[in-house]
């Protein structure tokens, strides 16, 4: 918490004037206006998101996983509810939309904190705050920097083809329709996104309690999870795509636009499933860098320039710049399923004992 909070300082400065920001990198100024209000609305929702992440993860590493579901599933119904009543019924439109999420992450917050503090499943493990929270906090850092940085320089990619959809002709329509498929991955990434925390939690476990060829099995057990549910998503977004739109948008030219991009994504979602469980891989067996280094290499080497000389030199707009990040994620995917196949489980093991051992010792 101590860590995430200090981090969320230069996020909330940005977000504060994404405006401005969004204006001074070419955007339009009624898109950046727009997306600026959102954005401003959106700080509030930081001081809830930092405890609850903290609560689901502690919860995760202790394989107390039903609470957090049942919680998550009550808030995403009662998320309808207040989404509603901010954006329609107070007429606040998207900064209502944005107010939404930090109401939404506290009723969560609680449900989690009330169940920390009360079950008997957490008694040995939550003995309250005290000055052992500042222990390590070095320690802690050095990992969750490159951890951070392995998920950001990914998402950020995503992020670039949106501000450079607002440089093609005709922005609002490629604005609109890029923000529908990075809205649209965000939604159906959620299923790899819990893969990707489940095998990084298994595969610490696992080393850390010495059994490596567990955490190896569990690897192969998750990249078969990862490539069945790819293929699912994948080919329901394309027998969909002619109706995928309407769920965004009543536009005709964006519904049909939408569906020309669907194959496309139904593709990158795939092979994003599985290289995103490769990730969880690595941040389990604490090689963080290593996916940071692959991430920059892959998306911001290959994928990004790929994207404007596809979208801006041979003139395929939204398509072009979506095809350079899916160039971006198979390179990603080969490098990872190289470093995954070249791991010593049993080296992995004792670093991770080393790792258990080093951070039991008492304060000076």
């Amino acid at each position: 918490m101590v860590v995430l909070g200090l981090a969320c300082v230069p996020i909330a400065l940005v977000w504060a004037y994404a405006g401005r920001i969004l204006l001074f990198l070419g955007q339009d100024a009624e898109i950046a206006a727009e997306a600026g209000a959102y954005a401003r609305w959106l700080v509030p929702s930081l001081a809830a998101y930092v405890p609850l992440q903290c609560h689901v993860r502690f919860l995760q590493t202790q394989s107390v996983v039903l609470p957090v579901t049942a919680s998550s599933g009550a808030t995403a119904l009662c998320h309808l509810l207040v989404c509603w009543a901010l954006v329609y019924k107070a007429g606040m439109g998207s900064k209502g939309a944005a107010l939404s999420n930090a109401i939404s992450y506290a009723i969560n917050l609680m449900m989690l904190a009330l169940y920390v503090r009360l079950s008997n499943a957490c008694k040995e493990t939550w003995n309250g705050f005290s000055r052992e929270a500042f222990k390590d906090l070095c320690r802690f850092t050095e990992l969750a920097l490159p951890s951070a940085m392995m998920i950001c320089l990914e998402w950020w990619s995503f992020e670039v083809l949106v501000l450079l959809s607002g440089l093609l002709p005709n922005p609002q329509l490629e604005t609109s329709v890029l923000s529908i498929c990075l809205n649209t991955g965000a939604l159906l990434y959620m299923i790899p996104l819990g893969l990707t925390y489940s095998i990084s939690t298994r595969v610490s476990n696992e080393l850390g309690a010495g059994q490596p060829q567990t955490a190896k099995m569990a690897t192969k057990v998750v990249m078969y999870m990862a490539l069945s549910e790819g293929l699912v998503i994948s080919l329901t977004m394309t027998l969909l795509r002619n109706v995928w739109g309407y769920m965004y948008s009543n536009e005709m030219e964006i519904v049909i636009y939408i569906a020309k991009m669907l194959p496309i994504l139904g593709i990158s979602f795939f092979i994003d499933g599985l290289h995103s469980s490769l990730s969880g891989v690595l941040t389990g067996c604490g090689k963080q860098n290593i996916g940071a280094a692959v991430n920059l290499g892959a998306f911001y080497l290959l994928g990004i320039p790929m994207a404007v000389l596809l979208a801006f030199i041979f003139h395929l707009n939204g398509m072009g710049l979506w095809l350079g990040i899916v160039s971006g994620s198979i390179t990603k995917l080969l490098f990872l399923m190289f470093i995954s196949w070249s791991i010593d489980w049993d080296k992995e093991a004792v670093k991770a004992k080393d790792r258990v051992f080093s951070s039991s010792l008492p304060l000076a």
